[in-house]
């Protein structure tokens, strides 16, 4: 922990530790999605189609509807009249039925599937090109399941979510398994269930590469820094985001004593909160910066607060959005409102 920056007089009764987590916040691929419907929407204008959240985050998703993304479930949503209007898949990808809908209904889309989701249905379809029945570890029913599940024929990929659910686990018919992993798990977790998968079926094959995404790990590296002496530990996300909930669960395991998954700074029971508490703050992949802000400054107004940084690595990952978007200009509110600022 380093630059402490305290607030406040430090004599004070009412005095507060918060320990803020870095990396935190969006991550690349989450840039690039909402880069593509931002730039989508300066480009072509209003309406741009989105076909389910973006991203799992209200706060982003209510930011686009002011843009004028319309948010929707199923192609089928978009008005005829407004076929020639951008749709734009999620970062969280998609089953190839999608696309092909898209094409049978004439829809001009913009894919912005996160490059790392889209390197996870690659190993999945190498897995199945080679004969291989695919093992997914993932949450069922998670879009990012559905969208992998969604590259290969029916019946040719396994769910598993547990250590349990690897020992049940059945092979199916006499060929080789190949496991592939959802990007948003816990990196312990996950460990555990290939170890348990590996026990079961030795000959089981590995991917080519890590699943589990760069920003993933690096965030809950630096929640079990932080976590060794939290009274309370926050998480910014989603109930809906995988990423942020399993940040939850890394900051019990490395030693806070409560942890909470949080929106706003309206979620925080303020009233359990002690003087002389120490707070882990930190944020999932899909959470921007301005609510951290929210909740730093809901403390301030609170405590007297010092601020401690467990920073473990600076990322400098970049995913280009796609040719026909990266001539478009942005104005400074743009941009503040990619970087999660605004």
């Amino acid at each position: 922990m380093s630059d402490h920056a305290p607030n406040g007089d430090a004599s004070a009764p009412h005095q507060l530790t918060i320990r803020l987590c870095g990396p935190r916040g969006f991550c690349a691929g989450v840039d690039r999605a909402i880069q593509i419907v931002v730039l989508a929407l300066k480009k072509y204008g209003a309406p741009v189609y989105v076909r389910h959240e973006i991203v799992h985050n209200r706060y982003v998703v209510e930011g686009l509807q002011a843009r004028g993304a319309v948010f929707i479930e199923e192609l089928h949503e978009i008005p005829t009249e407004h076929r020639q209007c951008p749709v734009v898949f999620s970062a969280h990808g998609v089953p190839k039925s999608v696309p092909a809908d898209a094409e049978a209904r004439n829809l001009f889309y913009l894919d912005a599937t996160c490059p790392l989701v889209s390197k996870v249905h690659k190993q999945a379809m190498r897995h199945q090109r080679l004969g291989r029945h695919v093992v997914l570890i993932g949450h069922a029913g998670h879009p990012e399941v559905i969208g992998t599940m969604g590259q290969l024929p029916e019946g040719s990929v396994s769910i598993v979510e547990t250590e349990e659910d690897a020992a049940r686990l059945q092979r199916p018919g006499e060929g080789e398994l190949g496991f592939v992993t959802q990007t948003t798990l816990s990196v312990d977790d996950t460990a555990g269930v290939i170890r348990a998968l590996q026990e079961r079926f030795p000959d089981i094959i590995a991917p080519a590469a890590e699943s589990i995404c760069y920003a993933t790990t690096n965030r809950q590296d630096a929640v079990k820094q932080a976590a060794p002496g939290t009274d309370l530990f926050l998480i910014v996300g989603a109930p809906n985001s995988s990423n942020s909930k399993r940040l939850v669960e890394v900051a019990l395991k490395a030693g806070a004593d409560r942890s909470l998954l949080v929106q706003r700074a309206d979620d925080i029971p303020w009233h359990e909160i002690a003087a002389n508490a120490v707070i882990g703050l930190s944020a999932g992949a899909s959470a921007p910066e301005i609510i951290v802000e929210e909740i730093v400054e809901g403390f301030r107004e609170r405590f007297a607060t010092q601020l401690e940084l467990a920073i473990t690595v600076e990322e400098t990952e970049n995913f280009p959005v796609m040719r026909d978007l990266r001539d478009v200009e942005l104005t400074n509110a743009d941009m503040a409102f990619l970087n999660g600022s605004a």
